[in-house]
């Protein structure tokens, strides 16, 4: 390979995330099974509002951004979403009732997009990470975002121990105090990829394009995204997973043995360690 390829695509140390889009996925084709846990944005809901003044909210998946990178990148994605989901609700009991505790649907990757009805609905707490997570049963986590948005990843990472896991901070629409909601969401976000192993921030508060009146004149339709905005978020996040794997790329060199006999938690208990071919 040519040694400036490899510094100025793949290593650039001035690069920021997104200033690149990947139009193919790029590396985030590098997982075959993705699961999108999250809410209304996760599922390609649409908002209609119709001449008697009623608003209708409806789930389209074949439109959510995970399909679109499951087009994309030629990978299975899973839609473990709907809308007006909360971390709790999804704990409690929405992801039981669907099954998406089920072990044979255990992914490579897993992005969660929740906080937006935590927050502006149901009124949760943010939370400590450190204080509410109990790492070692998760029965035991505090009642708040940071309780039950680690719950999630604790019971995915007992599915699925070498999977990566991929967070997603909200982005300011720009309304009154949706800041303060942004920010209080981005701070837990931010500090489970530093309380959890195999964690990422995809930090769309710090680099995404805010959904301004400009923005939402191109790609909302009502209250949510529209067709366009859903393909749009589709390829600023599988951008930013190129991104994130290009400048780490020693951390997924090892993803194709995920959930095989091979993968590094079945290996370090076969061998005690793993093998080393750089």
């Amino acid at each position: 390979m040519d040694e400036r390829f490899s510094t100025e695509y793949l290593f650039d140390e001035n690069e920021k995330p997104l200033d690149r889009i990947a139009l193919d996925g790029g590396f985030c084709a590098i997982f075959r099974k993705i699961a999108c846990v999250g809410d209304s944005l996760s599922s390609g809901e649409f908002e209609t509002k119709t001449p008697d003044g009623k608003t209708h909210y409806n789930d389209y998946f074949e439109y959510s951004w995970g399909q679109y990178i499951a087009r994309m990148c030629g990978s299975t994605v899973y839609n473990f979403s709907k809308g007006g989901m909360t971390a709790a609700q999804y704990c409690q009991s929405f992801a039981a009732e669907k099954g998406f505790w089920d072990p044979s649907l255990a992914a490579q990757a897993y992005i969660i997009a929740l906080g937006c009805n935590d927050f502006n609905h149901n009124r949760f707490a943010a939370g400590d990470v450190r204080a509410d997570i109990c790492p070692d049963d998760w029965r035991r986590n505090a009642n708040t975002f940071a309780g039950w948005y680690g719950q999630i990843v604790q019971r995915y990472k007992e599915i699925s121990p070498d999977a990566k896991f991929f967070f997603v901070t909200m982005v300011s629409s720009g309304k009154p105090g949706a800041s303060g909601i942004v920010d209080r969401q981005a701070e837990v976000v931010r500090e489970m990829a530093e309380y959890f192993d195999n964690s990422y921030v995809i930090d769309l508060d710090r680099y995404g394009a805010k959904y301004g009146d400009e923005f939402r004149k191109q790609f909302y339709l009502h209250g949510h995204l529209n067709p366009a905005g859903y393909i749009y978020t589709a390829k600023i996040i599988a951008s930013y997973i190129d991104y994130i794997v290009r400048h780490n790329m020693r951390d997924f060199k090892r993803v194709g043995y995920i959930n095989t006999p091979l993968s590094d938690s079945e290996m370090l208990k076969k061998y005690g360690t793993l093998d080393s071919d750089i």
